[in-house]
């Protein structure tokens, strides 16, 4: 009987710790389809329908909603439903600021902690930026963007840090690489680049904090130039519309010349 008990308990926890590891997959995935422009400002999420695209019971997806909630994503009304938030710009400008402040600090310390491996994985990195930036690729770019950000954040080995960073990082990236599309932004983008490699090359940490402050400044101005002539309340409405942005596949293909 002991061992009977013991077994049920080991799989109720054991299907507790699937739930909550599936409900970060959920809200990853939901975070992803908001910054596709497949779920937009405004719009009311029905779960069965959400469940069905997903893949998953409405349980981990409640548990996403959840997280969501806490993040701004989405807003829960009693007995309405939950909606698609989109937060004003002056709220997306903030989380710029706070995330020029910390990623410029992340900079820093990896500038001061650089060993020889760790440079030889940022080089590698950077090397993939030019590649995507010389054929044109705004999409790949911007993945390997992302990875290069989240390495440095890694690099600067200071747990909390990263947990902070980490966690702000999901919400900036629905808006971040939509900068990419401005106008000059690429070329811009990719000189940022270069200065960061240069200083982290020559492990200069208050070169690496400023150039990085620097990128993230540029970003947010990036994205504001871009939106207040759509929408001069700085409401971005049209943020979740990726889409509109590039033109469809023409204006790609021209901007690739």
């Amino acid at each position: 009987m002991a061992r009977a008990e013991r077994s049920k308990r080991k799989s109720s926890l054991l299907k507790r710790i699937d739930v909550r590891i599936l409900h970060q997959d959920v809200a990853r995935k939901i975070r992803e389809m908001i910054r596709k422009g497949i779920l937009v400002r405004g719009q009311r999420l029905i779960e069965a329908e959400i469940c069905e695209q997903i893949g998953v019971s409405r349980t981990p997806l409640r548990e996403a909603l959840r997280m969501l909630e806490s993040e701004g994503l989405v807003e829960l009304f009693p007995h309405k439903g939950v909606f698609i938030r989109q937060p004003s710009m002056k709220e997306i400008q903030e989380m710029f600021e706070v995330m020029g402040v910390l990623e410029g600090t992340c900079a820093r310390l990896t500038a001061e902690k650089l060993t020889p491996a760790g440079w030889r994985k940022i080089e590698r990195l950077h090397r993939k930026l030019e590649t995507h930036y010389a054929e044109g690729d705004r999409e790949k770019y911007i993945a390997v963007n992302h990875v290069f950000h989240a390495l440095v954040q890694e690099l600067a080995g200071n747990r909390v840090l990263d947990e902070v960073v980490a966690k702000l990082r999901e919400k900036v990236a629905l808006y971040r690489h939509q900068q990419i599309y401005g106008d000059r932004r690429f070329d811009q983008s990719m000189r940022e680049h270069r200065e960061i490699l240069d200083a982290l090359r020559h492990r200069d940490p208050d070169a690496a904090e400023r150039v990085m402050k620097r990128h993230l400044d540029r970003q947010c101005k990036a994205l504001v130039r871009l939106y207040e002539p759509l929408d001069p309340v700085g409401s971005c409405s049209t943020l979740s519309s990726p889409k509109s942005l590039r033109g469809g596949s023409s204006n790609r293909k021209e901007m690739r010349k």
